[in-house]
């Protein structure tokens, strides 16, 4: 009898995974299960290229439908899963139909949080995750010339860019006192937050939204402090959870579905890749649950191979990369928290390479126009280096010289 493995999600990690299983040598069945009608896609260019509409929808997808006939990969599109049945094995979508699996790989990804205040219900507030949700907002933005964008993280970030490209107005309301605080601290987001006020996007830092006011549709956008930035659509961007359908049988859940470092879960024969996975990283020994892209891709391809029976420990340095106007900002690292910050370059201009240093060893780097130091600020961030300060401050040092 043929072995069925069943994907549950066809995002960018059930992408990494289709795109490998056949080449890892994996002969069963295999079957691709999405809520979305549309073949897999790529979604970071919602919030920048789609948005602005230097790229259409069929330059987004991954592969046209003759690769998956080629590599075998039944694809079940437009199929919302209802419930995960780990006890019988099967998995019900939400028509009724069952599939039975012998293995199980969960990408089911992350949903946008949503604002917890009076008239977040209004017409005319928008959250940015799938095709669909672009598909409204680049529509609802041709008509539109006041946005308001709630959160200053890198999807406020890039919707507030966008927006101001098409020539729009522009209020981005973020708590912190920064734009990007949470991930790149203080220092690097007033950088990234002077860039976006010389662009003039109007800025309320340190502000929370209480109330979305209008008749039918979002008009005005109430804040903690009693001023009311008016609009003709709101884009909030508050961050995401990972989501799950209804489990039946003991899977491990906090955070996100709880991996070892092969990706496996408690339940034998279920893995889980991509935003949903938090998984245990070897190299740094603690529980990650990683929101990017490029992680999602490597470690669908990770359990690729280990459902096909070559399991090895997911050990990649999370990577991400955001585009802002004319800035591209790179940043490597793993998320933890950091004692240091060591700059070489200028933040003002902002042309810079900056590290994350904890406990005197290199966690992360951030690099906004200077390209040819990624890839040693990588090498020095897989190497978790312990370097010298002054010389990794010092613009004129080669960081090749800095490497073990």
């Amino acid at each position: 009898m043929v072995e069925t493995c069943v994907v549950v999600g066809a995002g960018v990690a059930a992408f990494g995974f289709v795109n490998t299983i056949r080449e890892a040598g994996y002969q069963g069945r295999v079957v691709l299960v999405g809520a979305e009608s549309v073949l897999p896609y790529e979604r970071p260019p919602l919030s920048k290229q789609y948005l602005t509409g230097r790229k259409d929808e069929d330059a987004l997808l991954f592969q046209p439908v003759s690769f998956y006939e080629e590599r075998n990969i039944e694809l079940r599109l437009g199929t919302p899963v209802e419930e995960i049945d780990l006890q019988r094995r099967v998995v019900r979508s939400a028509d009724g139909n069952e599939l039975s699996f012998d293995m199980l790989v969960l990408a089911t990804g992350a949903t946008p949080n949503r604002l917890p205040v009076p008239g977040a219900e209004l017409a005319g507030i928008f959250t940015l995750r799938s095709l669909e949700d672009a598909r409204a907002l680049r529509a609802a933005l041709a008509a539109a010339e006041r946005v308001v964008v709630v959160g200053g993280g890198f999807i406020g970030c890039e919707v507030a860019a966008s927006a101001r490209t098409l020539g729009k107005q522009v209020a981005l309301v973020e708590t912190l006192p920064v734009l990007l605080g949470r991930a790149l601290g203080v220092e690097i987001g007033s950088a990234i937050t002077r860039v976006h006020e010389r662009q003039g996007v109007a800025l309320y830092l340190g502000r929370r939204v209480v109330g979305i006011e209008g008749r039918e549709r979002a008009e005005r956008v109430v804040l903690d402090d009693g001023t009311t930035l008016p609009c003709d659509l709101v884009v909030v961007g508050i961050g995401v959870r990972p989501v799950l359908p209804a489990v039946v049988g003991d899977l491990r859940f906090d955070d996100g579905v709880v991996v070892d470092a092969t990706c496996a879960t408690n339940v034998d024969g279920v893995w889980a890749a991509g935003d949903v996975a938090r998984w245990w990283h070897p190299r740094i020994e603690r529980f990650l649950r990683v929101e990017h892209y490029d992680n999602a891709l490597a470690q669908g391809a990770a359990v690729a191979k280990a459902v096909a029976g070559q399991p090895e420990p997911y050990d990649a340095v999370p990577s991400f990369w955001s585009d802002q106007y004319d800035l591209t900002i790179q940043q490597y690292g793993y998320p933890v928290e950091w004692d240091e910050v060591v700059v070489r370059g200028d933040l003002d201009e902002p042309a810079f390479t900056a590290f994350y240093l904890k406990d005197g060893r290199v966690y992360g780097a951030v690099i906004v126009r200077w390209p040819r130091e990624m890839r040693p600020a990588r090498r020095l961030v897989e190497q978790l280096a312990q370097v010298d300060r002054t010389l990794l401050a010092d613009p004129s040092v080669d960081l090749r010289q800095l490497l073990a």
